[in-house]
């Protein structure tokens, strides 16, 4: 039985496992499809698969090399992100992508102890444009990009 010397690296591998295991029973039911002509289930079960190799790899490498040992939980960090998250996901429909996007980084940026409001601000900004031209320009996904009250409806 493996020792493991490097207990972040060994967690961090067996979290990246569990979420390509949720991913590829998920995704289980959906259609594979092709190369091709890819089908609803194609890319999260190829993530999955990605997610469960990664994350092994990450874990033996947590048995072989050596590291420092796990602190105590940072509940703090962990609260600020959750609700950064969440709060995304409650204002995005009305204040728009770039908005929602700055206020998500700006927000999860809180949690760290070395916060820079200028930094912040600089990220979410790129965030926000790589989202932009990702989701509503490159795919198309009908999401509006500014607020109703900027954007007029």
């Amino acid at each position: 039985m493996p020792v493991m010397r490097n207990p972040k690296d060994f967690y961090a591998g067996m979290l990246f496992m569990a979420f390509g295991l949720a991913a590829f029973v998920i995704a289980r039911s959906y259609p594979l499809g092709t190369a091709a002509r890819m089908g609803p289930g194609y890319f999260p079960r190829a993530l999955g698969i990605l997610l469960l190799g990664l994350g092994a790899l990450l874990s033996l490498s947590g048995c072989r090399s050596t590291g420092e040992a796990l602190s105590g939980w940072r509940w703090r960090p962990l609260a600020i992100v959750t609700l950064s998250v969440a709060l995304f996901c409650l204002t995005a429909q009305w204040l728009g992508l770039v908005l929602a996007s700055l206020a998500l980084v700006f927000f999860s940026s809180v949690a760290d102890e070395a916060f820079s409001w200028k930094e912040a601000l600089l990220s979410g900004a790129i965030q926000a444009a790589i989202a932009v031209a990702v989701f509503v320009y490159g795919l198309g996904v009908p999401f509006p990009v500014w607020p109703v009250f900027i954007s007029g409806g």
